[in-house]
């Protein structure tokens, strides 16, 4: 019985039905318990731990991994104890902890590399790129990037390849490499469209939007953005959403819409909110203080601009933390114009 859910589960989840997927994992997690399943119940676990994280729910996540690690311990199943680190790693970092995430993202790489899994080693290479980008080291991360996709391409592996492309794209927009920020997201489209990936192609077009709002293409960026709205929407990942609303609210606003990007960034913060999201609500806390410092009000914006550079420095986010120093210098210089941060 409890194989009929966890199948039923793993068919919603590859179709992006996230909630549905949660409701029949945790209906085989009962049948597991109650016939002392432990190997059926690790499964549940780490499979629920990766439906809560694409949802965004990543306390949930992290409480579900890490009951999984725990079994896998148990079991001395070396494999699941990498794919629970890893889920876990990547749990942390979305809550803010880049620091431990890059420290269990590391030990599944090595439990990947002494069982000898090709595709374990490069989803953690692809892992601890990403965390390399939120700590704010974007050289590293793009290095990093390149390796995940090196393994990703040996094993013809096609999602893994595009998601490392997404990687290569926000990395670049960072690093101030625009054209080549749009080529690789244009590239990840392509081929999440081939292989129908409803969450790939959310987060190309989310890629997509700013690679043309660096570009001054407001008009094009927003029909990007509300692409990518829309996929968010029907699949519930809340934190992609968010970050999809903060993008908006900055194209508004550099278009001199400060009423609209006010509310698209209201509505952001509330997510992030939500989902414990700290980096996400940094950005919130620097466009609504952009907005305020278009709109004549100095103090407020300063306060606030001070508020998103305390918490950077808190976490240690160095990107943020110069985001939030370009925006008072500006404020210091008394310069009128919007900025477009990356």
């Amino acid at each position: 019985m409890s194989e009929k859910y966890f199948q039923k589960a793993e068919e919603y989840r590859n179709r992006a039905e996230y909630d549905r997927a949660v409701e029949f994992y945790n209906k085989a997690l009962v049948v597991c318990k109650q016939t002392s399943d432990v190997s059926g119940l690790l499964d549940c676990c780490l499979s629920l731990g990766d439906t809560f994280r694409a949802k965004g729910d990543f306390t949930e996540a992290k409480e579900m991994y890490t009951e999984g690690l725990a079994l896998a311990e148990a079991l001395d199943d070396r494999a699941s104890e990498a794919d629970a680190l890893s889920g876990l790693g990547l749990s942390l970092r979305a809550l803010g902890d880049w620091g431990r995430a890059l420290d269990l993202i590391r030990k599944a790489h090595k439990i990947y590399r002494t069982l000898k899994d090709r595709k374990g080693e490069a989803f953690s290479l692809w892992a601890t790129a990403g965390t390399f980008r939120i700590k704010g080291d974007v050289k590293q991360a793009v290095k990093t990037y390149h390796e995940s996709l090196e393994v990703f391409r040996a094993l013809k592996d096609r999602a893994g390849v595009a998601y490392s492309y997404c990687g290569l794209g926000g990395s670049s927009r960072v690093a101030g490499a625009f054209t080549d920020s749009e080529r690789y997201y244009k590239m990840a489209n392509r081929m999440f469209g081939q292989l129908k990936d409803r969450f790939g192609l959310a987060y190309s077009y989310c890629g997509l939007g700013n690679a043309r709002r660096m570009n001054g293409d407001y008009k094009n960026a927003l029909i990007y953005f509300r692409k990518a709205e829309t996929l968010y929407k029907k699949i519930g990942d809340r934190v992609s959403y968010a970050y999809t609303l903060w993008s908006i609210g900055t194209t508004r606003k550099m278009l001199g819409e400060m009423d609209k990007a006010l509310e698209s960034f209201k509505e952001s913060a509330e997510h992030f909110k939500q989902t414990k999201d700290p980096r996400g609500m940094i950005y919130c806390i620097l466009g609504t203080g952009e907005v305020d410092y278009l709109s004549g009000k100095r103090v407020k914006a300063e306060k606030a601009y001070l508020t998103a550079l305390k918490r950077a420095e808190n976490y240690g986010f160095r990107v943020e933390k110069k985001y939030a120093g370009t925006l008072l210098k500006a404020l210091e210089r008394g310069e009128g114009s919007p900025i477009n941060l990356p």
